[in-house]
This record gives structure tokens, C-alpha cells and sequence, in this order.
């Protein structure tokens, strides 16, 4: 395994790392998701990722679980607010009210003394970026919390966030969490050079685009156990499995193989080639695919494949 720091803080995390969403304490049968996660930390990943909404808690319960048999300070757990937890008004967004009551739920969740970086989930449009960076900042002056991150925020709101930091003396933001593959470029636009002047990394979700860049999905076929074949998850992948997207895939498979590699090995390497990327957080349902995506790390792509791909993704 290789590490990277986060921003511009000290904090050093695995160029892998793995998720709990759709997975832990869902589809994954508990023994399982240990397995997985026992076998993660064995192959160097020291970065853990979770939300209080993933099922209600049983996400951040069911890694923390895992977990708990290596030195705390050998890994690095995060958990996330914004959306609702329940029906009352003040059970989402990020409001000093919800931070400080989910902070405390996920520590009591994952029966832990503190979360090594929270993540507003989203940005909330009806609470002032000053209560939410306070609020934060007093649950890391607290202890609780270590490092403040953001998840699929803008260039613009961003910057904001270190201005009303700056202005207030709070910490800042050290990582933000969007999503980003060979089929979804447009951080790069402005998130990346923006994140690049203020210190801030990227922890990238979904880069294997919802498991489309492994290649399971040629043809159109869908398999019975894959994700789009489940009724509550393949929301989050009409916009993904698409003919346009299918054809390039099959292309970047057949470029990978002659190359001596896997699709997803192409894929993982290519996102870890942005060095304002700290981390590509995969997600696992089996042993052996989260001992795929490690070999990722030892793969660097030429100039002449990376200009192939362009090419090929138009």
C-alpha cells in the first residue's frame, strides 16, 4: 500500500479506501463485511469510510465493529450529516443543533472516543456556513472530531469555507468528497484547481462508476447479483449504465488488457494519477475484489495510455 497526505494537514491515508455505503449492515451479510475489512486492513488500508445515514447507523456500527480488534491510532474512520435521519425539522441539514446531536449518535454507533474526520455530507443552503464550521470546530477543540471535511460541495462554496474559517480563526477544511471516474471528469474543471490553492485533497467516491468500470456490465447485460439489478439501488445508476458510456468502457477494457491490465486497475490508476487525490474509496462485497482494487496502487499509467484514453472518452 501507498499513502498520501491529506491537504495540508499531517494526516497520512491509504492511496485505497473503503466504504460502507449499499453494503455494510445492507447487502453484505455482517460476518462478511468483517472478513472484507479485516482482509482490507492486512493489505495496508488505514482509511475508513462511513455516514450516519447509511441504514441508520448500522453502516458506521458494523465497520467500527471490524475494527475494533487493531490500535485505534492504525486507522482512520470517518462518518458523515446532512440528510435526514428522521421526520422532525431538525433531523438534516447542518445546523449546530443536528452536527452536535449526529457527532455524538455516531460515536455512541461505533462505540469510539473520537471520529478521525467528519464530513458535512452536502452543503445546506439554510444554515450559515459560519454555524457549521463553529460547530465543528468546537467538537474538534472538544476532541471529538480531528479534521473537517465536505462532500460534493462547489469551487464556490469552497472558498467560502475558507474565508468565514480564515475570518473566525476555525479550522479549515482539509478534504473534500466527490465523485470522480473515467466517466465523470467535471471536478476537474474547477474543484481540483480551487481545492489545489486551498489545501484541501480529494477522497473520490464511486470510481468505478457504480461498478460499470469493471466491465461487468458489457453488452447491456445486467447480472442478477449486480447493483443495477437491485430495485433500490439502481437509482443512483441510470444515469451511468447508458450506451454511450457502455461503448467507451469496452473500448478502456480492451486498451487495459493489452496493456497487461484489469479494467479496474486502469481505472483506480488513472483517478490516483490526479495528485490532488488522496484517496480512491472503493466500496466491497467480496474479498477478492477489494484485493483487486489494491493492485491498483502499483500501476502507473504511460503518457501514451493516458492520451488513449482521452481519446477514447471524446
Amino acid at each position: 500500500m501507498k499513502y498520501r497526505k491529506l491537504g495540508r494537514s499531517g494526516l497520512k491515508v491509504s492511496e485505497i479506501s473503503l466504504g460502507s455505503w449499499l453494503t455494510y449492515g445492507k447487502s453484505v451479510e455482517d460476518d462478511t463485511a468483517e472478513q472484507i475489512i479485516h482482509r482490507a486492513y492486512e493489505l495496508g488500508i488505514n482509511f475508513f469510510d462511513s455516514a450516519n445515514v447509511y441504514e441508520r447507523g448500522e453502516g458506521e456500527r458494523v465497520m467500527a465493529e471490524a475494527l475494533k480488534s487493531y490500535p485505534r491510532e492504525s486507522y482512520v474512520i470517518t462518518t458523515k450529516a446532512y440528510f435526514p435521519v428522521g421526520e422532525g425539522p431538525n433531523d438534516r441539514g447542518l445546523s449546530r443543533k443536528h452536527i452536535f446531536e449526529q457527532v455524538h449518535k455516531s460515536l455512541k454507533n461505533m462505540k469510539l472516543d473520537y471520529i478521525d474526520i467528519f464530513y458535512c455530507h452536502r452543503y445546506d443552503p439554510d444554515t450559515p456556513v459560519e454555524e457549521t464550521l463553529r460547530a465543528i470546530d468546537d467538537l474538534i477543540r472538544q476532541g471529538k472530531i480531528l479534521y473537517a471535511g465536505v462532500s460534493e460541495w462547489t469551487a464556490a462554496q469552497l472558498e467560502e469555507a475558507a474565508r468565514v474559517a480564515d475570518k473566525f480563526l476555525l479550522d479549515r477544511i482539509v478534504v473534500h468528497q466527490p465523485q470522480y471516474n473515467l466517466l465523470n471528469r467535471r471536478i476537474e474543471k474547477e474543484v481540483i484547481p480551487v481545492s489545489e490553492k486551498l489545501g484541501i485533497s480529494q477522497v473520490v467516491f464511486s470510481p468505478l462508476a457504480q461498478g460499470v468500470l469493471t466491465g461487468k456490465y458489457a453488452g447491456g447485460k445486467i447480472p442478477s447479483d449486480s447493483r443495477a439489478a437491485n430495485k433500490e439501488i439502481n437509482v443512483f445508476m441510470k444515469n451511468v449504465i447508458s450506451e454511450d458510456h457502455l461503448s467507451k468502457v469496452d473500448k478502456l477494457r480492451v486498451l487495459a488488457e493489452a496493456n497487461g491490465l484489469t479494467l479496474p486497475e486502469l481505472a483506480l490508476a488513472w483517478v490516483l494519477r490526479q495528485p490532488n487525490v488522496a484517496s480512491a474509496l472503493v466500496g466491497a462485497s467480496r474479498v477478492e475484489q477489494i484485493e483487486a482494487n489494491v493492485r491498483a496502487v502499483d500501476v502507473e499509467l504511460r503518457d501514451d495510455m493516458l492520451e488513449k484514453i482521452d481519446e477514447i472518452l471524446g
